[in-house]
């Protein structure tokens, strides 16, 4: 397909999807070499072998996957023009966005409970990563609502409509994105030990 045909928005339009991408790269790769650390750093004797993520993690898990569907159905919507039923959905989207912050915090506190703080001599080097890992996750799952929240607003003032929803197609791309993320380091966190394990 040649990058350089079509109408300037159509032109537009792909450059902003190759954004979108690229950056999707970058934050694959910044996650793989977090991942790659905690590996290498597991086989030290400082590494709380066994160590369970906080229930409420799990939680977040499914409300990920609920949001997931919710900005899916808002899109359906929006293909067929029903502009109202997309705002609802997509308000759904971005509190079950917020009730997965909410969760991850309440995993931190969990976290806490169980006598493991992120800084000081009841620290770990097994919490520090995932309070890292996790906070970064956080920073992106913030950039998606600040994405749904525009959108919100370009939909309110009539900008979208089934021929042009090319911002909704892209948050929901990026959303997507980082609950697909999430889930994967919740069972990586969760389990690379026993894969590790079963390989060696």
């Amino acid at each position: 397909m040649d990058l350089t045909q079509g109408t300037e928005k159509e032109k537009r339009d792909r450059a902003k999807k190759m954004m979108l991408w690229f950056g999707i790269i970058s934050l694959i790769m910044s996650f793989a070499g977090l991942t790659s650390a905690v590996i290498i750093r597991s086989r030290e004797e400082d590494w709380i072998n066994g160590f369970e993520l906080p229930s409420a993690f799990a939680i977040s898990c499914l409300a990920v996957i609920i949001s997931s569907i919710t900005f899916f159905l808002a899109r359906r919507m929006m293909k067929s023009d029903k502009k109202e039923l997309t705002s609802v959905l997509l308000v759904a989207t971005f509190l079950l966005g917020i009730f997965f912050i909410y969760n991850q915090f309440k995993g931190f506190q969990q976290i806490i409970d169980a006598g493991y703080h992120f800084t000081g001599p009841s620290s770990s080097v097994t919490t520090s990563f995932i309070y890292v890992i996790a906070m970064l996750h956080i920073a992106h799952v913030v950039a998606g609502l600040i994405s749904i929240t525009v959108v919100l607003v370009k939909n309110f003032m009539g900008k979208y409509s089934s021929k042009n929803m090319l911002g909704i197609e892209l948050s929901e791309n990026f959303w997507h994105f980082v609950g697909m993320l999430w889930i994967f380091l919740f069972l990586f966190l969760n389990y690379f030990e026993e894969i590790i394990a079963f390989f060696n």
